[in-house]
């Protein structure tokens, strides 16, 4: 294999159509890693970022992109063109919030007769 063909050129989409990157990465570089590069590169401006590697979820070529597979094993021969840029989507997972319970507030009901 050529130098080019171990790497790939990859940018992330985010939902609102701003990109971080294009970066190089290695075909053996695995999705969390590439989940990882995405937190750590995250414009501070931006409010909502995701805070650990399963707040994202990455989609390419429709599909949605597993953490512990590679860059090599997730490409389509049909959407990456040799020596052009791959798109990968990314989907920030909302932060789940706990509502807050007031202790006062009972779902018991007694019925005294």
């Amino acid at each position: 294999m050529s130098a080019a063909q171990d790497q790939l050129e990859i940018k992330f989409r985010l939902t609102d159509g701003s990109d971080i990157g294009p970066r190089n990465f290695p075909v053996a570089t695995s999705i969390a890693t590439l989940k990882e590069n995405i937190i750590a590169e995250w414009p501070r401006e931006k409010e909502d970022g995701p805070h650990t590697v399963k707040d994202i979820k990455l989609i390419s070529a429709g599909r949605i992109l597993e953490n512990s597979r590679s860059v090599g094993e997730c490409r389509s021969p049909l959407c990456d063109i040799p020596g052009g840029v791959t798109t990968m989507h990314v989907v920030v997972q909302p932060h789940e919030t706990k509502p807050q319970t007031d202790p006062k507030q009972s779902k018991c009901a007694c019925v005294i007769l």
